[in-house]
């Protein structure tokens, strides 16, 4: 009986944080992708919590090595006996790092997985720290806390890992003024919309003269901050896949409902679909319900005439001041001809993406797709408003041709897997990775490796004719041999029916126009479902 109370008592005086120490409760924020990501201590940049164990293991894709740069380690320990920061491979150790011991900015592995060890004894202050890591096919990779300014040439790329958006840091500007010089590098990417933060990417800089003022607005859930004069600015070059696309608002956009009210003078106000395209002044949709019944979905649809590569939305509320009408998220639908509605669905998951949305009814919010939606119509459907749902609304993209044709032409583009959430069906495919188009014959058209069965039997059956046609004249006598033939260059258009001196593309003649046209227009509808 003894024992057990004095074992009982030793227990209740062992100090709280030490017996609550468990692996994993000193990791604050961790961001992982396929090849890249970031890790922080628990509280970070506030001081770690005492008496706590951090321990994670990273991988990059077997075969490449783990690139590991950190960013910042403040730990209070000067000895490393209760206070540090360790990695562990299977046949190497690095560290322990602490206050007295300088911890290298990058480490470069012979192995692509690492173990990650942070423990903390009693301490009074110390950030902890903050990595990033990346697989070797990185190697200017930085970290979530490198800033514009830190960099003197005019361009340059760098290599943002996942999980930039949630650390501290301030960023001023837009993706169309520029940013700050001051500002986070991978945080501001991710605010234009250039790089998702559950995926992290490559980003290009281009470094020129600043301005007077920066004007910050809510972007992709990160709030930029208005900015003072400044000598250098920096914005990223990407494609050109992000202007407005126009439409007619009272012909392309429909709504669920619509609000009808009538004023102290007795006119009735409608505020119908056709009033949300955001390019017109004026106040906006509202639905006519103004409950929260989310048995029955209200939707702002558009279409878009054609279907076309959507990589933005920007969202505003009423506009109208004495109406504090807005929407605070929502979730995206879309959909083809005679195909069924899809839902916007996350990169890593496959639940339906919910985007952040405004936080009043007049400042602007944009939202970018990264994986872009390829559709004819989308939907808008609010989750969330506050009073009465709300909006204006402006989609930004491209033409279908004109996103194949952008940016480099030495790339094509690969479609999505299945668990980014959007359908594999032809006519939902949406376009996420590009790939060297070194894997394709070099002159050889992409059209042309995609020629449709029906071509193919139609240039076998030609080809199958003008041989019959060629030996029966020849067994009457070689009339195209003579030299008067070959003289006018005839003989080689029959002699090689299929030569082209400009292009690897197939010719394909026919007997009559019309017959022309209707083998032309099966072929164009084939191309474009298989596109």
């Amino acid at each position: 009986m003894v024992p057990g109370l004095l074992a009982l008592l030793l227990a209740a005086s062992t100090p709280l944080g030490r017996r609550a120490a468990e692996p994993g409760d000193g990791c604050g924020h961790l961001v992982a992708y396929q090849d890249s990501g970031t890790m922080t201590s628990k509280n970070y940049p506030g001081t770690y919590p005492n008496h706590t164990v951090c321990e994670k293991t990273i991988t990059v894709p077997k075969g490449k090595r783990l690139i590991l740069r950190l960013g910042d380690l403040d730990i209070e320990s000067q000895t490393c006996a209760s206070d540090y920061l360790l990695f562990t491979s299977s046949s190497d150790q690095y560290g322990p790092y602490c206050g007295s011991i300088a911890a290298p900015r990058e480490l470069l592995l012979n192995t692509s997985e690492v173990t990650i060890h942070f423990e903390s004894g009693s301490h009074t202050s110390g950030r902890g720290f903050l990595l990033t890591f990346a697989s070797s096919d990185h190697p200017d990779l930085i970290t979530c806390l490198e800033r514009a300014n830190h960099y003197l040439k005019t361009e340059y790329s760098k290599f943002c890992p996942a999980g930039c958006r949630d650390i501290a840091g301030d960023i001023s500007g837009n993706e169309v003024d520029g940013y700050r010089d001051t500002s986070l590098l991978c945080k501001a990417a991710i605010h234009a919309g250039v790089i998702a933060d559950e995926l992290g990417g490559q980003v290009r800089v281009l470094l020129s003269k600043g301005i007077s003022r920066y004007e910050g607005i809510l972007a992709n859930g990160v709030l930029s901050r208005d900015g003072s004069l400044s000598d250098k600015r920096f914005l990223f070059t990407s494609n050109d896949c992000s202007r407005s696309l126009s439409l007619e608002p009272d012909r392309q956009i429909r709504a669920s409902s619509s609000w009808q009210w009538v004023n102290e003078v007795g006119e009735q106000v409608h505020w119908s679909a056709g009033q949300a395209w955001l390019q017109d002044q004026g106040p906006s949709w509202a639905s006519g319900d103004s409950g929260n019944d989310h048995r029955q979905r209200e939707w702002l649809e558009i279409d878009l005439g054609e279907k076309k590569k959507i990589t933005g939305i920007r969202t505003t509320g009423s506009t109208q001041s004495n109406f504090n009408f807005y929407v605070k998220s929502f979730v995206m639908n879309f959909k083809n001809n005679n195909s069924k509605w899809r839902t916007y669905k996350g990169i890593l998951n496959n639940e339906e993406k919910v985007f952040q949305g405004n936080s009043n009814f007049r400042d602007p919010v944009r939202n970018n797709f990264i994986p872009p939606i390829v559709a004819r119509y989308v939907r808008v459907v609010p989750q969330t408003w506050h009073q009465r749902i709300a909006l204006k609304v402006e989609l930004f993209g491209c033409q279908i041709t004109q996103a194949r044709a952008q940016g480099n032409d030495s790339f094509v583009w690969r479609k999505t897997s299945q668990t980014t959430g959007i359908s594999n069906e032809r006519e939902d495919e949406t376009i996420t990775k590009r790939i060297p188009s070194e894997e394709m014959p070099t002159g050889v058209n992409l059209t042309t490796v995609a020629i449709p069965s029906v071509l193919f039997v139609v240039l076998l059956v030609a080809g199958m004719g003008i041989f019959a046609a060629f030996r029966m004249r020849k067994k009457k006598g070689n009339l195209y041999g003579s030299a008067e033939a070959q003289k006018t260059g005839w003989w080689k258009q029959i002699k090689y029916p299929f030569a082209r001196h400009q292009s690897a593309e197939f010719t394909i003649s026919y007997d009559n126009e019309k017959e022309m046209a209707q083998k032309l227009d099966l072929i164009t509808s084939d191309m474009a479902d298989l596109s």
